[in-house]
């Protein structure tokens, strides 16, 4: 995997990591050597999907759910992601610094392979298959850079409406790499319509490349693939549309993934494995990892220690309340078991039973010792998200009775001895829609843009747990008096101060609120 020297909007490396993602340094090569042959484009396109390996794991996933509704800090975490969960979110937070970095570095290294590779397929230098080969890494490349833009979109930008879509609230959209110390070339943010038909295009161009590929070549085309295909590209756009509120597109695309028979809902014999040994048949897209070649950061760690004694957030009481109000069923429903357990804390000198968030367990074969990494492949696309997307679009659309199949199905298969209500419509239909979003996409990252896009607020004050008596006892103080007003200008990240400080073009551009 090659790297090279970049300097992001003139920031440079500074934010280019955070401690706890456990991003490689970046290296320096020579441009004008970089990208001389297919064999030079290869090496890129295998740091492009340690990107989308990388991106898709550790704070990535959890830094957006710690601050939302689901999770309350305990008193033994040492303030870990502490200002995050209690809602001190200010422009020099590090975590979020962090993930702004990581990204457009990320987008760097995409830039600078497309300059260079599209510049050798032009050259005429290159025999035919070797031609084919690079511009299926560009492909490859444009879906990474438009994931990666997607992800600042969607935290460090406000919900996109008809009313704000035509204002400078997106992102500083680079498409080429080229360093330079004249600030006057750094770019300021693009407008929110911009920034989106920005991401779309990169996907329609990627998903045209992965096409051509397929023609000859179906290999990336089946469940648990490592590599993306046209389905990868449908997924992220169904994604994408009911962020815009286009839910007939998004409907339809999600609709397409769901019907093309390469992928198949998780059934509950086999559900477990996807958080254990990270297979499934519903997995569309999981970037390789292995013991030797990790390339991830640890996602369970952020919940739970390795010892059977340390905790650092544990599940609020709705999630893991056993009563005729349950979120979950805790008896019938495969989620439960395989998302909740309990520990018991040392706190004070005292044994503390509390209930935890076991999602992210680590994946034994990526175990490099005898002590639990809890490490996970990184899953960023599953059917059944697809199926909520589905859902969500045809209720908004007023196509009752199919959201509500879409919801069942998806009900059948994680429930046993699941019997069928009558039709939800209405209001009924939305809500019973969103909770089970909530139930299926939990700790995955969805939660601050699911609540943003829905204009719901929460409080996290309620720290009753029937089950857990003494757990409220060991409950950070701050994390339960967290309450966030629909709208809450913190739903939205702030752009790092850092960045405000180098670029003159985004000094005047902060968020609302910061």
């Amino acid at each position: 995997m090659k790297k090279f020297a970049y300097s992001l909007l003139g920031l440079g490396a500074m934010l280019a990591t955070s401690c706890s993602m456990d991003l490689e340094p970046t290296g320096v090569i020579l441009d004008d050597v970089a990208v001389e042959s297919a064999q030079d484009c290869f090496m890129f396109r295998n740091g492009i999907y340690g990107n989308l390996r990388a991106l898709s794991t550790g704070g990535y996933i959890s830094y957006p759910e710690m601050q939302m509704d689901g999770f309350l800090g305990l008193i033994t975490n040492g303030n870990r992601l502490g200002p995050i969960n209690t809602g001190n979110i200010t422009s020099a937070d590090s975590d979020m610094e962090g993930c702004w970095g990581g990204l457009y570095s990320a987008i760097a290294d995409v830039n600078f392979f497309l300059n260079h590779a599209q510049e050798l397929v032009e050259s005429g230098k290159l025999e035919a298959e070797d031609v084919a080969d690079v511009n299926h890494y560009i492909a490859e490349a444009r879906f990474g850079r438009a994931f990666f833009y997607y992800w600042l979109v969607d935290h460090y930008c406000p919900n996109y409406t008809d009313d704000n879509k035509g204002k400078n609230l997106g992102l500083p959209l680079v498409d080429h790499y080229a360093p330079s110390a004249d600030k006057t070339t750094y770019k300021g943010r693009a407008t929110l319509e911009e920034t989106y038909n920005f991401i779309k295009a990169d996907l329609n161009a990627a998903y045209e490349g992965l096409q051509k590929v397929e023609e000859t070549d179906k290999s990336a085309i089946r469940p648990m693939s490592n590599y993306l295909c046209t389905w990868t590209v449908k997924s992220l756009q169904a994604r994408i549309a009911l962020l815009q509120r286009d839910f007939r597109t998004a409907y339809n695309l999600a609709n397409e993934v769901i019907n093309s028979g390469v992928y198949t809902l998780s059934t509950r014999s086999d559900y477990a494995a996807m958080w254990t040994t990270d297979t499934n048949n519903e997995l569309i897209f999981r970037p390789a990892s292995s013991k030797s070649e990790l390339g991830i950061s640890s996602t369970g760690s952020a919940w739970i220690g390795a010892s059977d004694f340390q905790a650092d957030y544990m599940p609020v009481p709705e999630l893991v309340q056993i009563g005729p109000s349950d979120l979950f069923d805790s008896e019938r429903d495969i989620r439960y078991t395989t998302f909740f357990s309990e520990r018991k804390l040392l706190s004070d000198g005292q044994l503390i039973l509390v209930p935890i968030f076991v999602k992210y367990p680590g994946n034994p074969t990526l175990m490099q010792t005898s002590t639990p990494n809890l490490m996970n492949m990184a899953k960023p696309f599953r059917l059944s998200e697809q199926y909520l997307i589905a859902a969500e679009a045809a209720q908004e659309l007023g196509m009752e009775s199919e959201a509500f199949t879409l919801l069942m199905t998806l009900r059948k298969n994680r429930i046993s001895r699941f019997t069928e209500p009558s039709p939800y419509t209405g209001t009924t239909l939305r809500d019973e829609i969103r909770k089970e979003r909530r139930r299926e996409l939990l700790g995955e990252g969805f939660r601050l843009s699911d609540l943003r896009r829905w204009g719901l607020g929460f409080n996290r004050s309620d720290v009753n747990y029937l089950s857990y008596p003494m757990a409220a006892t060991v409950v950070v103080a701050a994390s339960r008096e967290v309450v966030y007003q629909p709208n809450d200008y913190r739903y939205t990240w702030p752009i790092p101060s850092a960045e405000l400080q180098v670029n003159p073009q985004i000094a005047g551009q902060q968020n609302p609120g910061y």
